[in-house]
């Protein structure tokens, strides 16, 4: 299993009010993406999280975060969040207003030719 089906669950209910969020495999998980751009997804029993780089240095000063380096270097901007990090719901929607809070900011994908 490339990532935890229950935190995925457990993402699926948070997003069912959200419109404009789909669920997309990529990265060897699930990531959950707002108007084409990732906010939130799961590696392993991990969470990752878009958070920006405004709010990076403050997210990883959170208990039970670091940085997201999938390729072996960090990249900025996003982070893992251990299964501790968010045990509750209402830590796991603190993520999930985090992402979406940050892709909002974004301006919208251009469409692929």
């Amino acid at each position: 299993m490339a990532y935890d089906e229950k935190v995925a669950e457990r993402l699926s209910k948070v997003f069912i009010e959200q419109k404009g969020v789909v669920e997309k495999k990529m990265f060897g998980g699930i990531a959950y993406m707002y108007k084409d751009h990732m906010c939130v997804g799961v590696i392993n029993d991990m969470l990752m999280v878009r958070v920006g780089p405004e709010q990076y240095e403050e997210a990883l000063s959170e208990k039970h975060v670091k940085p997201m380096d999938f390729t072996g270097r960090p990249m900025k901007g996003y982070v893992y969040v251990e299964p501790d990090g968010f045990k509750t719901d209402n830590k796991l929607v603190k993520w999930v207003d985090m992402g979406i809070s940050f892709v909002k900011t974004l301006p919208p994908k251009k469409p692929k030719k």
